[in-house]
């Protein structure tokens, strides 16, 4: 995901974009093609930065009715135009999501749900058996991310996934 579309900015067309990637000015340049969670396909006409968010204005939509009509999807790029990360501690989001989480015994603790970007440090959404639980994305608990055998390992303190 690389953006969530917020309420209309205006009367032709913007929207405000709550922004979840790390390249903005590449996923939202002119010509930049989105999909919506929905399946809806999206091309970014112009974007600028408005209060920490973006105002965005993709094609076809030309007045606030067309851009009250997109708040609340999740857009997404298409992963396969992301630059390679130099960082072997780096991952885009799309390559946690899924993977099992599992302690460091072995033990299943559940799946990685979504990534949230926190302002102190990213959480692993997890879903367990006993619902979601949130685990910090920190060297002292995620021991591991072993993408080619689909997996993050964890050392999680008492009373984290509880």
């Amino acid at each position: 995901m690389v953006g969530r579309i917020g309420r209309p900015h205006g009367l032709r067309g913007e929207v405000t974009v709550q922004v979840h990637t790390d390249f903005p000015e590449q996923r939202f340049a002119p010509g930049a093609q989105l999909r919506a969670h929905t399946g809806r396909a999206l091309t970014v006409r112009t974007a600028r930065p408005h209060r920490g968010a973006l105002l965005v204005e993709f094609a076809g939509v030309v007045d606030r009715d067309g851009a009250a009509e997109l708040r609340g999807l999740f857009v997404t790029a298409e992963t396969t135009a992301l630059p390679e990360l130099d960082d072997p501690d780096e991952f885009y989001d799309h390559q946690l999501e899924g993977l099992a989480a599992v302690a460091s015994d072995g033990a299943t603790l559940g799946t990685v749900r979504e990534v949230i970007h926190a302002p102190g440090n990213d959480l692993l959404v997890l879903q367990t058996e006993r619902g979601e639980a949130l685990v910090p994305f920190v060297r002292a608990i995620v021991l591991e991310v072993d993408l080619a055998g689909r997996r993050v390992v964890l050392e999680a303190p008492a009373g984290l996934l509880d």
